[in-house]
């Protein structure tokens, strides 16, 4: 049995996640979506198929644009990004995204970097996926201080794009449009239903017993530990370094 390191489970699943899209636009400090969309191009490519066109915006290797943000906002408004991530300093129930501070704004006791292009993209990208590495009820709360990205819109209002999973630390959430919102699908190992419950600020359905998140088998990992990792080190090399020691403190067993 090989030893899986709880991030190669977030990228390995941010790769299923991913599968079917023709273009996927990553943020510039987002290293574990990078890496699970370029282990997806691996694995397609391996496979002797066509892998997702990938953009990291701020990539010397990986960025198509060379007019920054304009030609990601008209690329998506065009409908030729198919998928995108978002994290937040706060995520409720319903999708809303805050990306400018937790209190009352505009007096605001913490700040944040600000909401960007995160309301436009989430309107006009088909496969916005969630991405939180924390899972504490800091982060997913009832209701967001700040809306910077709304999940839901009323009704008459025209969007092709929203929310359609939620990744953290600790499971994989679906989000369902017709009620709307989260469903926990799977549960990471070392984790469970208990302890996610108590690390939520909002209700969400879940089975009786949730499943395991599916695990990456041996070719996979050694994909991900050679080619994407040595990918990944021309844009992210801290993140690349860090996860090489770490897995080599690990020893990457098998047993």
């Amino acid at each position: 049995m090989v030893e899986v390191h709880p991030r190669e489970v977030l990228i390995c699943t941010i790769a299923r996640l991913l599968d079917g899209v023709r273009h996927v636009a990553v943020g510039a400090s987002s290293p574990i979506p990078a890496a699970g969309a370029i282990l997806l191009r691996a694995l397609k490519e391996k496979a002797g198929a066509i892998g997702p066109r990938i953009s990291i915006l701020g990539s010397v290797d990986h960025n198509f644009f060379t007019n920054g943000s304009a030609e990601l906002f008209d690329c998506a408004g065009q409908g030729r990004i198919d998928a995108f991530f978002l994290g937040g300093g706060q995520i409720d129930g319903f999708g809303n995204v805050n990306l400018v501070g937790a209190g009352d704004y505009p007096q605001s006791s913490v700040r944040w970097p600000g909401s960007f292009g995160s309301a436009y993209l989430y309107f006009v990208v088909p496969r916005v996926i969630l991405f939180r590495e924390e899972h504490t009820s800091r982060v997913f709360v009832e209701k967001v201080d700040f809306v910077s990205a709304p999940g839901i819109s009323e009704d008459g209002v025209f969007r092709t794009g929203g929310p359609y999973a939620l990744l953290t630390g600790k499971g994989l959430f679906r989000f369902d449009k017709s009620r709307p919102g989260f469903e926990l699908e799977s549960v990471h190992p070392g984790h469970d239903l208990a302890e996610i419950k108590a690390a939520t600020g909002f209700r969400f359905a879940h089975g009786e017993r949730p499943l395991q998140t599916k695990l990456p088998d041996r070719a996979t990992l050694d994909l991900l530990r050679g080619r994407v990792l040595d990918e990944l080190a021309g844009t992210y090399p801290e993140f690349a370094v860090q996860m090489q020691r770490e897995l080599a403190q690990r020893g990457a067993l098998v047993s």
